[in-house]
């Protein structure tokens, strides 16, 4: 019999050894790999750019949104002078017809407005849902009976209906507690309306999950040797919710996006001149068949920033899926 010499073995020899990954390095290894998710990342990366530096942008360019250009326009004042609404080296993207302002100028500040708006009702709709998931899953019992019926109560709600009539009084509400008349109360307005009816889609899906983890060996070890429910939410809950919180705030933004626009045609968005994607589009719409690349200008910066945020949720949800081959 032959016996092996340990001591015979190079030590420099590098010996393979298996690596964990945690879930985040797994999920980011899944999204580098996935082109759709790549092209939106990029693509959203350029719209908070836009967002965030369109003013330094619009100023270094020398145009201004509030700007009248009306020498752009032909003898009746109406229609821009030149192809394509008006396009030349000094108005990339045109003018406004009747206005004559500056097309791109009013989008690189209406970017800023209205991800504003969406990215703060998914941070408030985002907040109150996890809040609420997490107090219902983790008491049951009345508390639990009650919450639940109080999502359901406010799911119940024609929500459309309810944000046109609350939103008048809600603004006068907020001016009467001190907030500047005009854009600063009706932003803040056009927030707190969308979050108020985002965040129980959000609750029961976050109590689903905690009533599911509820039962897991760890929780229950965790229980058993008398920690602390503080602890418990914070090491053991919470960890395992970050994945379905995440994907549910990337596919909300598009839809609250589209929510600002939709309320942009019934009259319930900023104040004008001030620009969004919505108040844009619900001016182009009249001046579609006379000067349709005017309609088709902030009809597809919100249809790129709406598509990129579905692709991008979906991409994500199929990242952090568990249940997935792992790459």
């Amino acid at each position: 019999m032959t016996v092996l010499d340990v001591s015979s073995l190079d030590p420099d020899v590098n010996q393979d050894a298996v690596v964990g990954r945690t879930l985040r390095q797994i999920a980011w290894s899944r999204l580098r790999k996935d082109r759709v998710a790549v092209v939106s990342m990029y693509v959203l990366g350029l719209i908070t750019f836009i967002a965030i530096f369109g003013p330094l942008i619009s100023k270094l360019l020398g145009v201004n949104p509030y700007d009248f250009n009306t020498d752009l326009l032909n003898d009746a004042g109406s229609l821009p002078l030149g192809p394509f609404g008006g396009v030349s080296l000094e108005h990339p993207l045109g003018v406004e017809p009747l206005t004559g302002r500056d097309i791109m100028a009013r989008l690189l500040f209406g970017s800023r407005i209205s991800l504003f708006i969406a990215v703060s009702a998914t941070i408030i709709t985002v907040v109150m849902g996890t809040v609420v998931g997490i107090v219902s899953g983790n008491s049951r019992g009345k508390t639990d009976a009650v919450l639940s019926r109080f999502m359901d109560i406010t799911l119940a709600f024609p929500l459309l209906l309810v944000i046109i009539a609350m939103s008048p009084v809600l603004e006068q509400r907020l001016q009467a507690w001190g907030m500047p008349a005009g854009n600063p109360s009706r932003i803040t307005t056009l927030i707190l309306v969308l979050s108020i009816f985002g965040w129980p889609y959000l609750a029961r899906l976050i109590r689903g999950q905690v009533l599911s983890l509820r039962e897991r060996e760890f929780v229950e070890a965790a229980i058993s040797i008398g920690s602390s429910n503080s602890r418990i939410l914070w090491r053991e809950l919470l960890p395992n919710l970050w994945a379905p919180i995440l994907i549910y705030a990337t596919i909300a933004m598009p839809g609250l996006i589209g929510a600002e626009a939709a309320l942009a045609f019934l009259g319930i968005s900023v104040i004008p001149p001030t620009p969004t994607w919505g108040s844009m589009l619900e001016e182009s719409v009249g001046y579609f068949t006379v000067d349709p690349f005017y309609f088709c200008v902030p009809l597809t910066m919100l249809l790129a920033a709406v598509l990129s945020f579905n692709l991008l949720g979906d991409a994500l949800r199929d990242a952090l899926d568990p249940k997935a081959g792992r790459n």
